[in-house]
């Protein structure tokens, strides 16, 4: 018996790799700086625990309906209509366990066999192994660190084919932080719409913005299916809670897959997500971890820029550095592998997020707290100075 020959494509997350070995070198004892996993290292908010628990202990965890608690969507359509004007019908709004959950209704509800799907290189892994598993093939349009890896209709009409089904979009993305502005997103939301494709706009990590407040696709019409989640800006990574914003044409269709799927998402993150969108003490503790996430990255692409990696812009979202270490090395897999051995500091290789000068970069999460950051700073900078007076160091 053999795999089913779509799942031999899906090709495995390379961090976890290092993941486990960081976790079994701090099994022997070693102190290993983390930066990275993209999760925060914030819990959720006091109230949205309370209002969690309260919700199990009064026997609220049967099934919700498919789409979603009625309170959940009520209040998420509140929130688009207060953070981006936009009024958004709840019959839209499909909950999900967790973006995941979202992307997969969204392709399951859009690709047929042999479609192609547009993505930005580099980008989010999973997306590429999600339009796989529907027997599409993801076509990577690569981006350019001139331009802040910034992905604009251009590129994609430049890449569109007669097999082009749609595309997927990330801001703030991961792992480059780059954010769309809106003349960017609103031309990308019309030239896909006027292809006749479909877009898919992953907004996991909106709130997380360090300038201007990031634009929805919601914005620009309602042809785009909106991605989101409580996972990063919220801090409820393993609530397992996101969400899908779908066209009017396909909701009767992701309803029915949700049904299939899911049968619902967990019932007591939903009680949960409630608070988070509207207790106002826990919108008061995000906007400080906002504001300590911003701290962080001005102190760590300031400590990068000053060991000498490259640093094409600012991240404006998220919370990574998407950083050039070709001053060091060719090959940023052999060069994040020693980084960890000798010098105890996790980050993630290039060819996690696609092919695009994979072999030249490495993602820094800033997912841990300044002093731990400072602490991996130091130990890059010890490890950088033998490099440099040991050119038979691994990778260079």
């Amino acid at each position: 018996m053999q795999p089913a020959d779509n799942a031999s494509l899906i090709t495995p997350f390379y961090v976890m790799e290092l993941l486990a070995r960081a976790k079994a070198l701090e099994n022997q004892g070693r102190d290993i700086v983390h930066m990275e996993i993209g999760e925060p290292d914030f819990s959720a908010p006091e109230a949205v625990v309370e209002a969690g628990v309260r919700a199990m202990r009064a026997g609220q965890v049967k099934y919700t309906a498919a789409a979603g608690l009625p309170e959940l969507r009520s209040a998420l359509a509140r929130y688009y209509g207060e953070h981006y004007g936009v009024d958004l019908p709840e019959r839209r709004i499909f909950i999900a366990p967790g973006a995941s959950g979202a992307l997969l209704l969204a392709l399951a509800a859009s690709l047929n066999a042999g479609d192609e799907v547009l993505l930005a290189d580099p980008g989010y892994p999973c997306y590429r192994n999600f339009v796989r598993l529907f027997g599409a093939e993801p076509v990577s349009v690569a981006t350019r660190a001139s331009d802040g890896h910034r992905l604009g209709w251009p590129q994609l009409r430049a890449a569109w084919s007669g097999r082009t089904a749609g595309a997927i979009v990330a801001s703030p993305a991961n792992p480059t932080g780059v954010v769309l502005d809106e003349p960017t997103l609103g031309e990308l939301c019309e030239g896909v719409a006027g292809q006749g494709g479909f877009l898919v706009s992953d907004e996991i990590y909106h709130g997380l913005e360090y300038g201007p407040r990031c634009p929805t696709a919601l914005q620009f019409g309602s042809q785009a299916f909106v991605i989101n989640s409580f996972s990063k800006y919220f801090c409820m990574t393993g609530w397992r809670l996101g969400w899908l914003v779908a066209p009017d044409s396909h909701v009767e269709t992701v309803e029915r897959l949700a049904q299939n799927l899911f049968i619902s998402a967990p019932t007591h993150s939903q009680y949960a997500a409630v608070a988070a969108l509207a207790d106002p003490q826990a919108r008061a503790e995000l906007e400080q971890r906002r504001l300590e996430f911003q701290r962080r990255r001005d102190y760590l692409q300031q400590a990068l820029a000053r060991l000498g990696f490259g640093l094409s812009a600012p991240p404006e979202g998220a919370f990574y550095v998407y950083a050039d270490c070709s001053r060091f090395t060719q090959d940023s897999d052999a060069f994040a592998r020693d980084l960890l051995e000798q010098a105890g500091v996790a980050i993630t290789p290039g060819r996690d997020f696609g092919e695009t000068a994979a072999s030249r970069h490495v993602r820094f999460a800033y997912t841990t707290s300044l002093e731990r950051l400072e602490e991996g700073v130091k130990r890059m900078e010890r490890y950088l100075a033998g490099v440099s007076r040991d050119s038979a160091a691994p990778g260079f």
